[in-house]
């Protein structure tokens, strides 16, 4: 199998500190950069940052602390997780990440997507019964861009654009991109259409019950007669000394976040029964180095997958037990994947 590259994923969760007390915004921002310092030390080949806007995620402008990450790193790849697209301007995305792109020496990336939060969308004053189209057309915008030769585009969102050249040029000719996907059919194929590459975000259930997902793309891409392009998995987990520490490390910051989100979208509460499930067969990849390293490497081989990005951040999990979660990441689960897929299959 070909070099796999494998990223941390953050959305700025407020935390609390040791003692149990919620931190303010602005320390979780401090400790997010602190957390990306730590992800660029120990090997990690890419960070990336959500954006959300509302109280329980302190990033709302991530292309700032990726600038700031920028400043303090040297070798690690710097994105998103995800953009949203839908309630953004394509050419100020494309713009801004350009400009992040030159001063990281080439380090951006973004992964574009419609996100699981609306709250963006009344706040810059869009429809939500536009959902559909906005995501569609800026996406289409945002792929014309990629040329970064003069665009002409024409839709129902925006005025149209004459033939327009966007600044700075990136010194590759193209930005980095992603288009993040839940697992809907339509949104693979169109990623493949735009001949973007695909960042799968598997949050619940088997992460084997994607490969169909995986493969779609990959078919699509071959009728548009587009080349081979990478495809990526993004899921959240933990990782400490031992499955047992891990798991009660992660639980009540799993549950409280899921129950929160689960009140103003008519889930039920989270059980222990449930997590222990998502744990040993689903999509959360908890455990002691060698346990997390052989699910992913498992995920990889099904998949295929050239990206595999951990999301780390869990609700409210103090930043201490984070800065170890990244640790123990770089230092022995990247490697352990590596040494299990260069061996037999």
């Amino acid at each position: 199998m070909g070099t796999v590259k494998f990223g941390l994923d953050t959305f700025g969760d407020v935390t609390v500190d040791d003692q149990g007390e919620r931190l303010p915004h602005a320390q979780v921002l401090r400790n997010v950069l602190d957390e990306a310092v730590l992800a660029d030390q120990v090997g990690v080949d890419a960070f990336g940052i959500g954006e959300h806007h509302r109280d329980d995620f302190a990033v709302s402008a991530p292309d700032i602390v990726l600038a700031a990450a920028a400043s303090r790193t040297e070798r690690i790849i710097l994105g998103t997780a995800v953009t949203v697209l839908s309630s953004d301007d394509p050419v100020r995305v494309y713009e801004r990440f350009a400009t992040l792109d030159a001063l990281s020496d080439g380090r951006a990336e973004v992964t574009l997507g419609r996100g699981s939060f609306t709250e963006s969308f009344p706040l810059f004053g869009f429809d939500l019964a536009d959902y559909e189209v906005l995501f569609e057309e800026k996406l289409e915008l945002f792929a014309a861009l990629r040329s970064e030769g003069a665009v002409s585009w024409q839709g129902t969102t925006r005025l149209p654009l004459d033939p327009t050249h966007i600044y700075p040029k990136t010194e590759s000719g193209s930005l980095s991109t992603w288009v993040g996907v839940g697992g809907s059919p339509d949104s693979v194929v169109r990623a493949a259409r735009h001949r973007i590459p695909m960042m799968l975000a598997i949050i619940g259930g088997e992460p084997a019950r994607f490969a169909p997902y995986a493969d779609l793309y990959r078919r699509a891409l071959g009728e548009f007669g587009a080349p081979e392009l990478p495809v990526g998995a993004h899921s959240p987990g933990h990782v400490a000394e031992s499955d047992a520490e891990a798991r009660e490390q992660l639980f009540p910051h799993f549950k409280a976040n899921r129950d929160r989100i689960g009140r103003e979208r008519g889930w039920p509460p989270v059980t222990r029964e449930q997590f222990e499930g998502e744990a040993d067969h689903g999509a959360v990849f908890v455990g002691s180095p060698e346990t997390v390293a052989a699910k992913i490497a498992d995920t990889v081989r099904k998949l295929s997958l050239s990206r595999f990005d951990l999301k780390y951040s869990n609700g409210t999990m103090p930043h201490t037990q984070l800065m170890d979660s990244i640790g123990l990441y770089g230092t022995e689960v990247i490697p352990r994947v590596r040494a299990l897929l260069a061996g037999p299959s």
